[in-house]
């Protein structure tokens, strides 16, 4: 994998941050960088999924078992909830 070089601007703050967790992980700067965006961008692709997914699901109207199931899911959580408030 090709390494590229890249300045970015922070304010002092967040660098200290930075500077002070990558020195308790025991990591270099640059390492926690690269972890913080690879997460950044993993959670940024996981709500768009999730999004396209609800998305998916607010199209579709539900059909007969779709009905059925949530009924018998209401039923069954109101069995499990029954008395415990």
């Amino acid at each position: 994998m090709q390494n590229v070089k890249t300045a970015i601007s922070l304010h002092k703050s967040l660098f200290d941050q930075a500077e002070a967790l990558a020195r308790e992980l025991k990591i270099s700067r640059s390492r926690l960088f690269v972890m913080a965006l690879e997460s950044f961008i993993r959670d940024y692709q996981d709500k768009r999924l999730f999004d396209r997914i609800n998305q998916s699901v607010q199209d579709a109207p539900p059909d007969k078992t779709e009905l059925k199931l949530r009924e018998q899911t209401r039923r069954h959580h109101k069995r499990m909830v029954k008395g415990t408030w």
